[in-house]
């Protein structure tokens, strides 16, 4: 029996990594910034057309479009949004569900523009929702296409209030069963809702035991906590009254979010311009945040300087797996592969990606690809490392020198690579990690 043991060099992963860092609106930024996801708003009124009718070609649209260009969706289902008419379901209003109309100023940095709001009290429109609810999960929870769904549906811009007018809010009874129907409907794909709640909140349903992630839409801005009665709406406020399983929930499920937009793209700048905008690594540290859109990355090219910087503080957001050694025990044509991997990020991977061997040419020819055992799921930052063990067979190779790969496999077929925190990645095939040299 020969055995060979190798330890692997660390180096930052890429900053192009799937189902993490900075997200634009829908759209071919791919010039601007790296980036793996892409965002989009679409009106519920687009897709329930009907009682239980649903038409869904402006989903299929979005995620066929973003898909292409080997990105994941993700995307958020409004019934208002300050400026835009004809979002709630025209059938639901012809059957006498009453719709708000008022001018909304909680619009900054935009002017105050009128809002429609429905009467979320209508028992009528709790079961077009739910029952919507029960449709989309069916149909798109796990689709390869999609990396998270923001919930969406209750309140301005689907952000789940209806600041300043919150007697319009929805009632908890209704935030219930709008939970309750994404918890059945979807047991794959993350979904995240605005804010955290524990059972002693005011205005929102518990969620803090609740399988969904949260998202923090005024991230870097409303992050962190600072003390003032003003701002017990922060996020890391919010989270810490919602208590200990809510703030635990970074290890299940996925914290996302958007950086506000009065700090888009500056928050990358030293100083930001703006003492109200927060240090930004401290955010993601305190959140342990995977994914924030952030147009001012998008807009237009960014400069050298910001572009440096952003690359730096992306990398930090959500995972980075390292490969320190690998041990394979040959005896015939038989190997035993045992690879360590390990999380430096500060957060999980959210999905079941499996892993993959190949058997290549040192040029990058593949001759044989094996199914592997390792899981990355649950590997959180500060565990040990957590051991793959696989047993591959080189019978039919003929005599030669290889090399021996690895990579987490992707359900999207162009979808980006996800790239190890090594200096051996990419060295033999793209989106591969180089583990040993063989001979045959």
């Amino acid at each position: 029996m020969r055995r060979l043991s190798r330890t692997l060099r660390y180096t930052p992963a890429s900053v192009l990594n799937p189902l993490k860092g900075l997200v634009p609106y829908q759209g071919d930024h791919r010039t601007r910034f790296p980036h793996s996801l892409e965002f989009n708003y679409l009106p519920l009124s687009g897709i329930l057309v009907g009682p239980d009718t649903y038409d869904w070609t402006p989903l299929e649209n979005l995620l066929s479009d973003i898909s292409g260009r080997g990105h994941q969706a993700v995307f958020r289902i409004f019934l208002e949004y300050p400026g835009k008419r004809n979002v709630i379901p025209k059938y639901l209003i012809d059957r006498g569900l009453k719709v708000f109309r008022y001018v909304n100023t909680n619009t900054q940095p935009l002017p105050p523009t009128e809002v429609e709001t429905p009467d979320y009290r209508d028992p009528r429109l709790t079961a077009a929702l739910t029952a919507f609810i029960a449709a989309l999960g069916k149909r798109y929870d796990g689709d390869p296409r999609l990396g998270f769904v923001t919930a969406g549906l209750i309140g301005t811009w689907g952000e789940w209030h209806t600041f300043p007018r919150s007697e319009l809010f929805a009632p908890k009874a209704v935030q219930e069963a709008v939970l309750d129907a994404y918890e059945s409907a979807f047991r794959t794909t993350p979904v995240l809702l605005r804010y955290p709640a524990g059972p002693k909140d005011e205005v929102y349903s518990p969620n803090h035991r609740r399988r969904f992630g949260y998202h923090d839409d005024s991230f870097a801005w409303a992050t962190l906590e600072t003390g003032k009665r003003d701002d017990r709406w922060f996020f890391l406020s919010l989270l810490k009254t919602a208590g200990p399983e809510a703030q635990a929930k970074w290890k299940r499920f996925p914290i996302g979010g958007e950086i506000r937009p009065e700090a888009w793209g500056k928050v990358f700048d030293t100083p930001p311009g703006d003492r109200r905008i927060q240090d930004f690594r401290t955010c993601v540290t305190r959140t342990r945040v995977t994914w924030l859109m952030d147009t001012g990355m998008f807009e237009k090219p960014p400069s050298p300087e910001r572009r440096r910087r952003a690359e730096t503080e992306v990398r930090r957001m959500g995972y980075e797996f390292h490969i320190p050694g690998v041990t394979i025990e040959r005896e015939g044509d038989s190997l035993m592969v045992r690879t360590e991997v390990t999380n430096r990020g500060v957060a999980p991977f959210y999905y079941d990606w499996s892993s993959e061997y190949a058997i290549a040419t040192p040029q990058g020819a593949f001759l044989r690809t094996f199914p592997g055992n390792g899981r990355i799921t649950g590997l959180l930052p500060g565990d040990s490392p957590r051991l793959w063990e696989d047993r591959l067979t080189l019978t039919g190779l003929p005599s030669g020198h290889y090399r021996l790969l690895l990579r987490l496999r992707s359900p999207l077929k162009n979808g980006v690579p996800l790239r190890f925190a090594n200096a051996e990645q990419d060295t033999c095939a793209s989106g591969w990690l180089t583990l040993a040299n063989l001979e045959r």
